[in-house]
């Protein structure tokens, strides 16, 4: 199974995110989409939803590590 590739400003924003707010970042998506709408201009509704899934899977995966 392949996974989707993501343009590399959605990665570099979304880490970017997950080190400088962590405690305000959880694993639940709908949660993260609000809180990142809070912390950053995002001027369209498919790259916020972009950037909080890639942020939800990057916090599930810290917390294994």
């Amino acid at each position: 199974m392949l996974g989707r590739i993501r343009p590399s400003f959605i990665k570099r924003v979304s880490k970017q995110l997950v080190e400088k707010h962590r405690g305000e970042l959880t694993k639940d998506f709908e949660e993260n989409k609000l809180i990142i709408k809070d912390l950053i201009d995002v001027p369209t509704h498919k790259l916020l939803n972009r950037i909080a899934g890639y942020t939800t899977r990057l916090m599930t995966h810290k917390e294994i590590m």
